[in-house]
């Protein structure tokens, strides 16, 4: 059983810190390279789009990068808390989750992306369950205040 909880942890820390750092890398470089970045992952060149439309389509695209490197620093800065209380754990897995949705909603609507698109979706939906599983274990573990972080139920 030591083993098998062992693995699992070295699963999870695998697909988080690997989320969490592609998140910051990929965010910040989407940020400061866009004009590289953008037509590069959505296979969409800015020649297309229309000159009124590039820079509001680049400065949404730059915005949304950032936002994904800073919940990477986020998920790095408190990963403490995210392993061990339960709110902290609640808001990493609950937005993943949401990201999960997102694309398969996407998938759903808009139809299939790129097979580095669903790279990043299997991580995701991979890293969301694993990380999950075995934070059940550890909520609550030298979180300081069992109230603030508890016990898993």
């Amino acid at each position: 059983m030591a083993d098998a909880r062992s693995r699992l942890g070295l699963a999870s820390d695998a697909l988080f810190y690997g989320y969490a750092g592609a998140c910051v890398l990929a965010g910040a470089w989407g940020t400061v390279g866009a004009t590289i970045d953008f037509p590069w992952l959505l296979h969409q060149p800015l020649g297309d789009l229309t000159a009124d439309g590039r820079p509001n389509v680049l400065a949404q695209y730059r915005f949304l990068r950032a936002i994904e490197c800073g919940f990477g620093v986020f998920a790095i800065a408190f990963r403490r808390e995210i392993h061990t209380e339960r709110r902290f754990n609640r808001l990493f897995l609950g937005t993943m989750g949401l990201g999960v949705a997102a694309r398969a909603l996407s998938m759903k609507s808009d139809g299939r992306p790129s097979d580095f698109m669903l790279a990043m979706l299997a991580w995701e939906a991979v890293g969301a369950p694993v990380i999950f599983a075995h934070t059940r274990r550890t909520l609550g573990v030298s979180a300081g205040t069992p109230g603030r972080g508890g016990p898993a139920r």
